[in-house]
């Protein structure tokens, strides 16, 4: 029971990039696909129906993170207070660009939003990046189950491990990078003109930039935490994760030669989904991995709640999720097709 309730975690975590990632990657590509005030309006439109709903995903990931796995959730959100502060903050920030931008018809209460919104998206990635590789890397959990990071490691430190290091920086650069990707691609899907055109030309480039960051992060995981790699080679099975990304990815490719936007977007999904499975499959059963001292980890099974509670609670994880999905259904439908030039308000 601790094992599925585990998956279900990862999914609505990856739910949740999948679906918030089109529209914080659209908002680090605001200012470089739209160069006009219409333009950045026309970028905001394509985002307003879904933004909100989409991070339903990130609260969701989260409540069952808690249910299901109530000391890791104590342990990792005490230990990192101050990146979870800054990323509220960083998501006030980006909704009160969204909703405020065009509450004043002024060219520089526009510009001004129009920053912080693609300010906030591009902190966001980083700072969601850099938590996937403190996750994966392992905190420094001591003997009475909590832990502290600094917000940068120390150099003079041997050993020392931080919130910002090396490592972290890397996945953070990595998930900027393939965020912008998918972004470039939801915009190159809704919108026409000279911002379709920029969209596209930035996505070939981000896809081989994202095709390199890919090998590197590989790389280095393989090299900061060992667990991974026993654990593919143990259970091989779990390769079929790392091959659902290079195929999504390698889809992004032909497809954005074919100019086939939506195609393009399915395959970044794919190559995101399959990221982030691979990060939990590789990691599995620690939910926390402890360094230097791997005994420490926090796992699926030391920490889980009861059986009796896991049990009870699918009976409302169920539908609550059938909810969720039909409601987003509904949502991309309702609102599909081209935005277009004069539609809304967000001008």
């Amino acid at each position: 029971m601790a094992t599925l309730w585990f998956w279900l975690a990862a999914v609505m975590i990856a739910g949740y990039v999948l679906l918030d990632g089109l529209d914080i990657g659209a908002g680090i590509l605001h200012r470089f696909v739209a160069r006009t005030p219409l333009e950045r309006a026309m970028v905001l439109r394509s985002i307003a129906p879904i933004w909100d709903g989409n991070e339903v995903w990130l609260l969701a990931g989260g409540g069952t993170l808690l249910l299901a796995f109530p000391k890791v959730y104590a342990t990792a959100f005490s230990g990192f207070y101050l990146p979870l502060m800054l990323v509220l903050w960083l998501l006030i920030g980006r909704a009160c660009a969204i909703e405020l931008r065009h509450q004043v018809k002024a060219a520089s209460w526009a510009s001004f939003w129009d920053t912080i919104f693609q300010l906030s998206s591009v902190l966001l990635a980083v700072c969601f990046g850099a938590a996937l590789g403190n996750v994966v890397r392992g905190v420094p959990i001591g003997a009475d189950g909590q832990f502290f990071e600094p917000l940068w490691a120390d150099g003079d430190v041997p050993g020392q491990v931080g919130i910002l290091d090396g490592y972290t920086v890397l996945i953070g650069v990595a998930a900027l990078a393939a965020l912008a990707l998918h972004g470039a691609l939801w915009l190159g899907y809704k919108l026409e003109g000279d911002v379709q055109a920029r969209a596209r030309r930035l996505a070939k480039i981000l896809s081989f930039v994202v095709a390199v960051v890919s090998l590197i992060v590989t790389a280095a995981t393989l090299s900061v935490q060992p667990h991974v790699k026993d654990r593919l080679l143990g259970a091989p099975a779990g390769l079929v994760f790392p091959a659902l990304a290079i195929a999504g990815l390698v889809f992004v490719h032909l497809r954005l030669r074919a100019r086939d936007d939506l195609g393009a977007l399915f395959g970044s999904a794919a190559y995101l989904g399959g990221m982030l499975t691979s990060a939990a499959y590789g990691c599995y059963p620690y939910l926390l991995p402890s360094t230097p001292d791997a005994s420490r980890g926090m796992t699926v099974y030391d920490s889980a709640a009861a059986d009796s509670t896991l049990l009870l609670s699918l009976w409302w994880w169920i539908p609550a999720l059938a909810i969720t999905v039909a409601y987003q259904v509904w949502i991309y439908r309702h609102f599909a097709g081209k935005v277009r030039p004069g539609e809304g308000h967000y001008g």
